[in-house]
């Protein structure tokens, strides 16, 4: 399953990830598919792109299991 998202909560929004049971892939422009969850480094970068954005960040993502997709729903909805 494919979401966009708008991210606004940052830390919330990782830490969500983090605690998915499979793996969350990061959908670039060009779709190349980055593993996410867990992943410190792409985690960082995307921190500095949300604070250069003015704590605002548009993703789109892969999301393989549907409990999984299901947690980051909520987080968005709670999220707003």
């Amino acid at each position: 399953m494919i979401i966009k998202l708008n991210i606004f909560n940052i830390d919330n929004f990782f830490k969500t990830i983090n605690e998915c049971r499979d793996t969350i892939n990061l959908l670039h422009q060009n779709m190349k598919r980055e593993t996410l969850n867990k992943q410190y480094g792409i985690q960082d970068e995307l921190l500095k792109k949300h604070r250069k954005n003015k704590n605002f960040l548009k993703l789109s993502l892969d999301i393989a299991n549907p409990k999984d997709y299901m947690d980051i729903v909520l987080f968005t909805i709670r999220d707003y």
